[in-house]
């Protein structure tokens, strides 16, 4: 099946971050709307969530040797890494240009100094001095590291159930509260990392995969879609009132869970919502691609050009990235990503098909 509530989740979720991301070059209302949507930032984690949630889903039984798990981090690698690795090369070859010209204000020492920790997807791992380069690819990094850690999980999974995930999810999330305590990470919080951000994924993804288990077992039996409406409302209202991660991230792993039971109870529930998947989709490559589109039409054409000559409204020309940056990354999802996911997955030796149902994990 397919779940089509959660890639709705997604693809406004990437079109709130690129549009935080935008607003820094606003010339006007940066702090009203930048502090509105800063306090949005535990979206971040429900997309850490949901990928715990797909890959325990796709992937918990067909899992289980060195094999199958190589076949799993090949089809993982085929499905986000070029994209990644394009547009890293791509704000490389900026930093190269901003180095030749000379550029007084542009960081291209501390951008191609990270270059190689990007390339080997070390940069989400405290290997870098923040955040640099393709800066939202931290989450790619710390997506492959959760990647690297699945087969635990579902040692865990198959030997303890899910008490001992539980319990493990417990565990993990004490020592991050005890690193956070001694001021390892660099935001303050592990709820807030992102330089360090794997290990904060981590924690959200077994939240995800335990989620995965309750929803397999129905454990509740959840048919309707209020209670996960209701809960993801909640979600809303207490990160825009500025609640702690504590409240917000248990209203998060209840919506998350109780849409997830009402939407395998009844698939069709949600047909409605079809015509919307070759879009909503694509929050992945939204995701990516955005600072490219910022790049070009924030730092280039509007700080360069238009703002000087005072012709057109900042808020009526910042539709025109959000617009180029969401055509792009379709056209990135029809193209592009398929066909590098044809060249660099094959088919031999039993390689799992994406089905039909988790095509956007």
């Amino acid at each position: 099946m397919y779940f089509r509530i959660f890639d709705c989740w997604r693809f406004v979720a990437a079109i709130l971050i690129m549009a935080y991301h935008f607003l820094f070059w606003a010339p006007y209302g940066v702090e009203t709307g930048t502090s509105v949507l800063y306090r949005l930032l535990p979206l971040l984690d429900m997309f850490f969530m949901i990928s715990g949630f797909f890959i325990t889903t796709r992937y918990q039984a067909r899992v289980g040797d060195l094999a199958s798990y190589g076949r799993f981090m090949r089809a993982r690698a085929a499905r986000l890494l070029p994209l990644h690795y394009v547009i890293t090369l791509f704000f490389a070859a900026v930093a190269l240009l901003a180095f030749a010209m000379g550029a007084p204000n542009y960081p291209w020492r501390h951008d191609l100094a990270a270059l190689p920790f990007h390339l080997l997807l070390l940069h989400a791992l405290g290997t870098t001095d923040g955040l640099a380069l393709n800066y939202p690819s931290w989450s790619i990094s710390a997506e492959f590291f959760c990647y690297a850690l699945f087969p635990l999980v579902l040692i865990v999974l198959r030997r303890g159930g899910l008490a001992a995930l539980l319990a493990a999810i417990a565990l993990w999330i004490g020592v991050l509260e005890i690193a956070s305590a001694r001021g390892w990470f660099p935001s303050g919080h592990w709820m807030t990392a992102d330089s360090m951000g794997a290990y904060r994924a981590l924690a959200d993804f077994m939240i995800g995969a335990a989620t995965a288990v309750v929803v397999e077992r129905r454990l509740l039996d959840v048919r309707s879609h209020w209670p996960g409406l209701l809960t993801t409302a909640l979600v809303v209202v207490a990160m825009l009132a500025g609640c702690d991660y504590y409240v917000v991230m248990p209203l998060m792993i209840a919506a998350l869970t109780l849409t997830a039971l009402a939407e395998t109870a009844a698939p069709d529930s949600t047909a409605m919502l079809a015509p919307l998947m070759p879009v909503t989709r694509v929050a992945f490559g939204i995701y990516l691609i955005h600072p490219v589109m910022e790049f070009i039409f924030l730092e280039v054409v509007w700080y360069h050009g238009l703002r000087q000559m005072n012709v057109i409204d900042f808020y009526v020309f910042w539709t025109l990235p959000m617009l180029a940056t969401v055509v792009v990354a379709v056209l990135s999802g029809i193209y592009f990503e398929p066909l590098c996911a044809r060249m660099l997955s094959s088919r031999k030796g039993g390689s799992p098909r994406a089905g039909p149902g988790l095509a956007s994990a």
